[in-house]
């Protein structure tokens, strides 16, 4: 089958002469992901993405943080990864809840932004849906091994994954970035 011809979570689908569904409840989705994260402010947009975002992973039901957990320990396994770092950079970014959603987007367990899922999908070479658990994971792990393979050494790599590897290049890590990497790697040595 064609990719398009797949249902994704989350997707509205429309059937051609059938009654228009009526609802009780609002048509936007709750605000539980605030609009600013670190010192930065989101676009009303990307916030409100993240807000239907939550919503369907809220309402279709996730795996365990457990599983999860086992999730990205066996992709990075079979992507050939370090699993304690894959684990690390799960644990750092959600807990391996994949219900978290960030302001700026990021979805799920690897908390991946669209824009991120696209180049994974290309990584991969095929659509990854960033609300599907095991797409989700497939993402993170692609990107973080692209990340570990062109950067200059690990640092730059966990660097790369929060902060953008351009922008580590340009600018240097941050402050707040200096800090992740320092909980990243102090994480791969819980995980390994």
């Amino acid at each position: 089958l064609d990719s398009r011809a797949l249902i994704r979570i989350g997707q509205v689908l429309k059937v051609p002469g059938a009654a228009k569904a009526t609802t009780t409840t609002s048509s936007t989705p709750s605000t539980k992901v605030p609009n600013s994260f670190a010192g930065r402010t989101y676009s009303e947009a990307v916030v409100g993405a993240a807000n239907t975002n939550k919503a369907t992973l809220e309402r279709v039901g996730v795996p365990s943080k457990a599983e999860m957990q086992r999730k990205v320990a066996r992709t990075a396994r079979a992507m050939g990864l370090d699993p304690a770092l894959a684990q690390a950079i799960a644990f750092q970014e959600s807990g391996f809840n994949h219900t978290s959603v960030s302001p700026a987007n990021a979805i799920g367990t690897m908390q991946v932004i669209p824009s991120s899922g696209e180049w994974a999908s290309d990584l991969v070479g095929r659509h990854l849906n960033l609300l599907d658990p095991d797409d989700n994971v497939t993402a993170g792990v692609a990107i973080l091994r692209s990340l570990v393979r062109t950067s200059p050494d690990l640092p730059r790599a966990i660097a790369g994954y929060y902060q953008g590897a351009a922008s580590v290049k340009k600018y240097g890590m941050f402050s707040d970035t200096r800090r992740y990497v320092a909980n990243v790697q102090t994480l791969m040595t819980r995980f390994g």
